[in-house]
């Protein structure tokens, strides 16, 4: 991976293929290996680039405060790129959100997969695997903490386990291990996001629903889908909340059809 270096660390991050640039920002219990079934395949007809946020996969945790939207101008500026296509999955799209809110002259498109919201009034299905994450965290128990989340956000309410191939728990719990580690730092010195509307957001807009996901987030999307006045809706029956995992090949037919040239 290519580095771009600051006064709080750094940011690792890759850039393949030619064409419109196209940034692809993971979830928040993975890292830019989340798009590695999609990124190729992109990369036939864009310039993909695909990074980890500060404090996930091989970027540095925060030494002070940081803006995760702001990371991303600086590496955009880095790169020399002015105007971009995003595509975001869970907390990704909502840092996606966040910077099409506070840079609108530099975003041609935007895609959301599962984000978050704001403020949401979380179900107690939600709230049950918080606490279990809590719990084990406090005792030291990474190893519980790591399976609490794969449990939520990749086998999700809807399947079992014999219906997610093995594959997919071993590559992501490397990923899930390192944002646990380095959530604190992060919530010390992350500065938050954009306050801003997002009816306001007037770009070409994709929402993401995986069918199989928590009905919070299916919820949080069609909130999205119905605020953001260009934006349109493509559901994933066969994904959980890790749509970019579960179900590349028709993310990627979506994303075709969707993204500019």
């Amino acid at each position: 991976m290519l580095t771009l270096a600051d006064d709080l660390g750094h940011l690792s991050y890759t850039v393949t293929g030619d064409g419109s640039p196209v940034v692809l920002l993971h979830a928040g219990v993975a890292d830019h290996h989340m798009w590695d079934a999609v990124a190729p395949a992109l990369a036939e007809r864009h310039t993909v680039i695909c990074y980890d946020l500060r404090g996930f996969g091989a970027s540095a945790p925060p030494t002070g405060p940081f803006s995760e939207v702001e990371d991303l101008r600086r590496l955009l500026d880095h790169l020399g790129h002015e105007r971009v296509q995003l595509v975001g999955a869970s907390w990704g799209g909502r840092v996606a959100v966040d910077f099409t809110l506070t840079h609108p002259d530099h975003v041609r498109s935007l895609t959301v997969l599962a984000p978050p919201w704001p403020g949401y009034d979380w179900s107690a299905e939600m709230i049950t695997y918080d606490e279990a994450e809590t719990e084990a965290l406090a005792a030291g128990d990474l190893d519980t903490a790591v399976g609490v989340n794969l449990d939520m956000w990749l086998r999700g309410p809807n399947r079992d386990w014999d219906d997610v191939a093995p594959e997919l728990a071993d590559r992501l719990r490397g990923p899930v291990r390192t944002s646990l580690v380095n959530q604190d730092a992060l919530a010390e010195h992350s500065r938050g996001g954009s306050d801003g509307d997002i009816a306001a957001i007037t770009v070409p807009t994709l929402v993401g629903i995986g069918r199989l996901d928590v009905a919070d987030f299916q919820d949080i999307a069609r909130r999205y889908a119905a605020r953001i006045p260009a934006a349109t809706v493509v559901e994933f029956p066969d994904a959980a909340h890790l749509i970019a995992v579960d179900a590349p090949t028709e993310l990627l037919a979506a994303l075709r059809a969707f993204l500019l040239n």
